[in-house]
């Protein structure tokens, strides 16, 4: 655990330089595409839209696509709005849950200071 909290905070430091770049007020595609140059530079592999399929009694009912994970350890769910609400919140975990990873990182561009929430899945 204590590996994916080291990588959680290099996420952290990675989304603070793109936040310093653009500040607030872009597209969340545009800090999405930052953030996926920015890890690379950093050291950290991501792989962005990435797909993971929902079950339901073992069938097939939809996918969702992460907007980035990091070293197959952790969701980036990238926001540009006012503020984390609860149903951000609520998204993440389902996306936790759906792709069985244990940690993930809420990243909220779109105030003046970039807001980071950290999502656990217990399993």
């Amino acid at each position: 655990m204590e590996d994916i909290i080291i990588l959680s905070e290099k996420i952290i430091k990675s989304a603070f330089k793109v936040s310093n770049t653009h500040g607030a007020g872009f597209l969340e595609r545009v800090y999405e595409n930052s953030m996926v140059i920015q890890l690379k530079k950093d050291g950290l592999k991501s792989e962005q839209q990435k797909p993971f399929v929902i079950y339901y009694d073992e069938i097939e009912v939809g996918k969702y696509y992460a907007d980035l994970v990091v070293e197959n350890k952790i969701i980036l769910e990238l926001k540009a709005i006012k503020r984390i609400e609860n149903i951000h919140i609520a998204q993440t975990l389902n996306y936790l849950k759906a792709s069985n990873l244990k940690l993930g990182l809420i990243i909220n561009f779109g105030s003046p200071k970039v807001e980071i929430k950290r999502i656990a899945n217990n399993l």
